[in-house]
């Protein structure tokens, strides 16, 4: 047994320091990442029925709605964050510490500037907006939403600045510290719903405090160790910003804003759609879909997420073959990720009574089949999408960004208003539209790699 035991280590060792330095990084921050974020994903399956247990299903729709709303507003960082992540990467890889010094400081004084005024304005509207009208509920939840909104709209806002120091680890390689933040702030939150659960009544503005109010918090106290220690030497500094960068992060930035505005129509409406049209207890039915298979895609999340800027150091030091064997390997991985997906649809409904417990929330197997299958969409064209993104080939997905919420819309319009096909509309509609991920992206890949197009398949 302990010769056995001595393989299994003799063989770890070995797996992760084979390959070159840059495959060896990815390695190690993809299990560090697994450690993490799969007990994050135990922690956040752990807190839905904790939250329902706390608050009915109508209150949790309502908060998730809200929430999502708020979120359209990321397109207002017109790409910024991501064009960072790109130009971080990029500095740091010619050795250029001062350059990727004032990229960070400029990203920070410009996110500031938007989302402060941002801050200003959202908050006057929001007292002029009724969000019971628009939301169709109670006109007695009136000053409750309004509050609720207040509370998500400072939250959206000054985390969105803070966050650019995880677009900075993910930039320099280091996605497994970025997810120490999601794993602290989802343990701290479960923490406090367990003492509230056993304290106090639920209502939708405790809901919201905590999971607005907890992420601030530990964000900033995150931004405050890395920048005093690891990343001292990337510290924003108002002597360092220099906006004459402005136009080198915004000519890249710019399709980045148009492909995000185009997410938010597609992705971040979903829940304020089946609001409108068929109430909070299906958005909860939806989200909770959703949640369920999403494991799989938070799982994919883990393996491509230090591919975007591994990509962009190998395709500067033009290792074109190592970008060829990495997608290589992903694609075989997708093959495992739609088993799994199939095996979660067929014991989909006894999962949720185990999770929910009997009459919780009705979710029926049709729901659960389109959701798996807008997933495994998702995890297909993000493997493509990751490595178009770290060479900076962007202006097809920057096209099919323009048309996608189009067709989006449309056949929304068509399967809800006209067929009235009830709440499978929207993610048939979200599938179809994904034209992007299923199509265009892997279409892109192959031309750049293996017919050495130029033109737009590049840009």
């Amino acid at each position: 047994m302990l010769f056995k035991n001595t393989n299994i280590i003799q063989n770890l060792k070995s797996y992760f320091l084979k390959g070159d330095k840059r495959s060896q990084n990815m390695k190690n921050n993809i299990a560090f990442m697994f450690l993490l974020r799969g007990t994050s994903i135990l922690i956040s399956f752990f807190m839905v029925p904790l939250t329902l247990g706390y608050v009915n299903t109508d209150t949790y729709g309502i908060w998730i709605t809200i929430s999502s709303i708020v979120g359209w507003m990321s397109f207002f960082d017109i790409g910024l964050n991501q064009s960072l992540r790109n130009r971080f990467t990029e500095a740091k890889s010619k050795n250029d510490h001062v350059l990727a010094q004032k990229y960070v400081s400029t990203t920070y004084a410009l996110l500031a500037l938007i989302f402060g005024s941002l801050l200003i304005v959202l908050t006057i509207l929001n007292f002029f907006i009724d969000w019971s009208s628009l939301l169709n509920l109670p006109k007695s939840m009136s000053k409750e939403l309004t509050i609720a909104m207040s509370i998500v709209i400072v939250n959206f806002c000054l985390r969105f600045v803070l966050s650019s120091i995880n677009i900075i680890l993910l930039a320099d390689q280091k996605p497994a510290l970025s997810s120490i933040y999601d794993f602290v702030q989802q343990l701290v939150i479960v923490i406090i719903i367990i003492f509230l659960v056993q304290t106090t009544k639920g209502t939708l503005l405790l809901l919201v405090s905590v999971y607005c109010i907890v992420p601030i918090i530990i964000l900033v106290a995150f931004n405050l160790i890395l920048f005093s220690k690891k990343y001292k030497d990337y510290a924003p500094k108002f002597s360092m910003v220099d906006f004459s960068l402005t136009k080198s992060l915004l000519s890249f930035g710019f399709k980045f804003f148009i492909i995000q505005i185009a997410g938010i129509v597609q992705f971040q409406t979903v829940n304020f759609i089946i609001m409108r049209y068929f109430g909070p207890s299906d958005v909860t039915s939806y989200n909770i879909a959703f949640r369920y298979f999403n494991m799989l895609y938070m799982v994919f999340t883990i393996l491509i997420t230090p591919v975007w800027s591994a990509v962009t150091e190998a395709n500067a030091q033009d290792d074109i073959i190592w970008i060829k064997n990495t997608v290589k390997k992903y694609q075989k991985t997708f093959f495992v990720f739609l088993l799994c997906g199939i095996l979660m649809f067929a014991i989909s409904g006894n999962f949720y009574t185990l999770w929910l417990g009997n009459n919780t929330v009705n979710i029926s197997y049709l729901l659960s089949f389109f959701v798996m299958i807008n997933i495994m969409v998702f995890i297909y064209g993000g493997i493509f999408v990751n490595v178009l993104n770290g060479i900076g080939a962007l202006k097809i997905q920057f096209y099919a960004s323009i048309i996608s919420p189009i067709i989006f819309i449309l056949i929304c319009y068509v399967m809800i208003g006209l067929l009235h096909f009830g709440i499978y509309s929207i993610v048939i509609a979200s599938i179809l539209a994904n034209v992007n991920g299923f199509f265009l992206a892997p279409l892109q890949y192959n031309k750049i790699f293996f017919q050495n197009k130029k033109g737009i398949w590049v840009k």
